[in-house]
């Protein structure tokens, strides 16, 4: 049994083409991960047996801190690491083939903001920046090439030449995004309160420690004000996933085809919630074929209809690398 590829995890384009790859993913990685396998045996599971969404395994993530998560036997062409501190246990995921990640983030940000070429990426992202192996970083570099704008890049704390950069790309008509930690945006918005109306605003993480947590409304709140901005967009990723979930500023989430939201009942976690009811945040991700594609996170949401919120983590959960706030 093999792994999908990825024309065909990033080809999946109706229900039945998710769900068929589903099946065929289960079924690869309890035959080729032994942390995943070990997990399945451990609650009874048989994908050779009948099955169906509600009997799928969701691997805890803090796997990826304790124990090698893989469903291929190596060489890697990639190494991700979870954001911390030399006192915490970091996440590791290590990527079989680059083209995975490669094509899930270029297409997801295509799905959404289209073609990189039309943008001015600037990141303010100083704490990924300040560490090895930032699967963000990486992220945001690719799309930099991408992109081809002389004015994007990288900024740490030099505030002004990004302010500068901003100004120049306005003038010549560009698309802009700025993706940002949020302690970071907070930072720029006090102490400059920049009119960046116009500019396509996108805070990719929590305050990493460096600010008391806010509820995502809140920080959203006070960056549109001083922003002079209607809207607040955000991405949902982590170190552990290979795909990306985006908001445009209604506090929902949407994800590409590949990559699917589950609600887990928080006081029955082997079941899943229904809809408006919080509870643990599963995901599917079809582009970690190499690692493992069924993820139980500790982040708490609730899925609607039309897109899924991210309401916090629950409080046993240590603060790490993803995009969370405090839930109110």
């Amino acid at each position: 049994m093999e792994a999908l590829s990825p024309s065909q995890v990033f080809g999946i384009r109706t229900e039945a083409d998710f769900w068929s790859a589903v099946r065929r993913t289960v079924a690869f990685q309890y035959h080729n991960n032994p942390v995943y396998r070990e997990y399945c045996v451990h609650l009874g599971f048989d994908p050779n047996l009948a099955f169906d969404l509600n009997d799928i395994p969701f691997l805890p993530i803090d796997f990826f801190k304790s124990r090698e998560v893989s469903s291929h036997p190596g060489p890697y062409e990639l190494e991700f690491r979870s954001s911390g501190t030399t006192a915490q246990q970091r996440s590791i995921h290590r990527v079989a083939q680059a083209p995975y990640y490669q094509q899930s983030f270029i297409k997801a940000f295509e799905l959404f903001y289209g073609d990189p070429k039309e943008h001015c990426i600037l990141a303010l992202l100083p704490n990924y920046l300040e560490q090895q192996h930032s699967s963000l970083v990486y992220m945001v570099d690719q799309l930099l090439d991408l992109s081809q704008n002389p004015l994007g890049g990288f900024f740490l704390s030099d505030y002004k030449e990004l302010l500068n950069r901003i100004e120049q790309a306005q003038t010549s008509e560009t698309l802009v995004l700025l993706l940002g930690v949020s302690y970071a945006l907070l930072d720029l918005a006090e102490q400059y309160h920049p009119d960046l109306s116009g500019v396509t605003v996108m805070e990719t993480g929590g305050m990493k420690g460096r600010r008391k947590e806010m509820i995502r409304k809140e920080l959203h709140g006070e960056l549109q004000e001083a922003f002079n901005l209607e809207a607040i967009h955000s991405e949902y990723g982590m170190t552990e996933l290979l795909s990306q979930s985006y908001s445009l500023g209604n506090g929902l989430f949407n994800s590409p085809p590949w990559k699917k939201i589950l609600i887990r009942d928080a006081e029955d976690p082997l079941s899943l919630a229904t809809e408006g009811k919080s509870g643990g945040i599963n995901v599917i991700d079809l582009a970690n074929q190499h690692s493992c594609s069924f993820i139980a996170t500790q982040d708490l949401g609730r899925w609607h209809t039309n897109g899924f919120e991210v309401l916090g983590r629950f409080d046993h959960a240590e603060i790490r690398g993803c995009n969370l706030m405090v839930a109110d």
